[in-house]
């Protein structure tokens, strides 16, 4: 069963800190992927995964938060 980043990086006591420096990664896309707020791409999975020493597959991808539309109040 995958898991998700923040579970990875419990488990392993990894800080947030060392996870940016290891993935390489602007800091404030990886705290959007740490937070479930942004689905990386293929690229930034790999070096995501790479940084937790795990395969993408592990990890649990996607939002958290619920996509919702800002602008009218849907078809009328």
């Amino acid at each position: 069963m995958s898991k998700s980043v923040v579970d990875h990086c419990r488990a392993q006591e990894l800080e947030f800190a060392e996870l940016c420096r290891r993935s390489g990664l602007e800091s404030s896309r990886v705290e959007a992927i740490y937070l479930g707020r942004w689905t990386p791409s293929p690229a930034e999975r790999k070096a995501i995964a790479e940084a937790i020493g795990v395969t993408p597959a592990e990890i649990a991808w996607g939002h958290k938060t619920p996509i919702q539309h800002i602008y009218g109040h849907g078809p009328s």
